[in-house]
């Protein structure tokens, strides 16, 4: 089980308003914003989010250039500054339950120590994998000479010989964002396709094309990343490798939900289905951040759990009023 070197709120008892799972921006920002509603609120942060090996988060204005652990640090203050819980851990199972009394939806979660916790709502910000080709040495250089998004990265790594390795067909335009970064740019097609369209477009930003298919990753003496030996023996230099990874939704422990789930074309990933706010098929159980939309960024992915936060709450506010209404009526709770 993952563990985390921040301090851990307790598990309450009882049943609270809502249970965000995930700790990244999406999920942090969804709490704070139940939690200023006054609402009940646990995040389960398994503590490992996905930009954990990125030395600072860029694209977000106000914070850019903040490592990615401090601004994880604040928002967690943040958040229980106004109450919320930020528990971790790792979500074992999570599923529907028996209504409450007053007849409101419930869910139960145990994580992966046992504890268990039974909310009115969920919130999924699982965030998402990155699935690497399978090139021995690649992954020791992930987020620093390995890289993947020109927004994230690209200014860090600008005029620098960059290789691109390709994975499919969303890899040609990859290497064009990145050769607006620098004019040393190679495409390592690495057994995909490549169609003469292709070609001739990536020959007309004079891009070189090497077909070769790639061995390994070599290093330089200090551990850094030197370039890529191909099968036939050679070794091509470069500084940085871009990666267009497959990128897959973390699903860990939410088989019991039964959340719709989809394939995005160009086998570059799969996701949640989810729509406006968040909102999925599943009463009771919103998504935000990267385990939907596989493309946001931290910002982005902050806005759209702020966004579905707000909704649960209006979702809870209808659902008390209607309580309080059959009560002062003295109607029996539909099942």
């Amino acid at each position: 089980m993952t563990t985390s070197p921040y301090a851990s709120d307790a598990l309450p008892g009882g049943t609270v308003d809502a249970v965000v799972i995930g700790g990244g921006a999406a999920g942090l920002n969804g709490a704070l914003m139940l939690a200023r509603s006054r609402r009940s609120v646990v995040v389960i942060d398994s503590g490992s989010p996905r930009n954990a090996s990125a030395a600072a988060m860029h694209g977000f204005i106000v914070l850019d250039g903040t490592p990615p652990h401090e601004i994880l640090r604040r928002s967690r203050e943040q958040v229980r500054r106004y109450g919320g819980r930020v528990v971790f851990g790792e979500v074992a199972s999570a599923a529907p339950a028996a209504p409450s009394a007053d007849g409101d939806l419930c869910f139960t979660l145990t994580l992966a120590d046992g504890r268990s916790i039974t909310a009115r709502r969920l919130l999924v910000a699982t965030g998402l994998r990155d699935v690497l080709p399978e090139v021995p040495g690649l992954r020791q250089h992930w987020g620093h000479g390995v890289v993947h998004c020109p927004y994230c990265h690209g200014w860090e790594v600008r005029d620098q010989p960059i290789g691109v390795l390709a994975t499919g067909p969303a890899s040609v335009h990859h290497a064009l964002l990145f050769r607006q970064l620098t004019k040393d740019l190679i495409y390592f097609t690495h057994g995909t396709s490549l169609d003469e369209d292709a070609r001739t477009r990536l020959a007309a930003r004079d891009i070189r094309i090497v077909d070769t298919p790639v061995r390994e990753v070599v290093d330089r003496e200090d551990g850094t990343l030197a370039g890529l030996r191909l099968t036939d023996g050679q070794v091509v230099a470069r500084r940085v490798l871009a990666v267009a990874t497959q990128t897959q939704a973390r699903t860990e422990g939410l088989d019991g939900l039964k959340l719709p789930m989809e394939d995005l074309p160009d086998t570059m990933g799969r996701r949640f289905v989810s729509g406006m706010a968040g909102v999925t098929e599943v009463p009771g159980v919103w998504v935000a951040g990267n385990a939907t939309d596989l493309s946001a960024q931290v910002g982005a992915s902050a806005a759209a759990g702020a966004l579905a936060g707000s909704h649960i709450n209006a979702v809870l506010v209808t659902a008390d009023t209607d309580a309080a209404l059959a009560a002062a009526r003295g109607e029996t709770p539909a099942p």
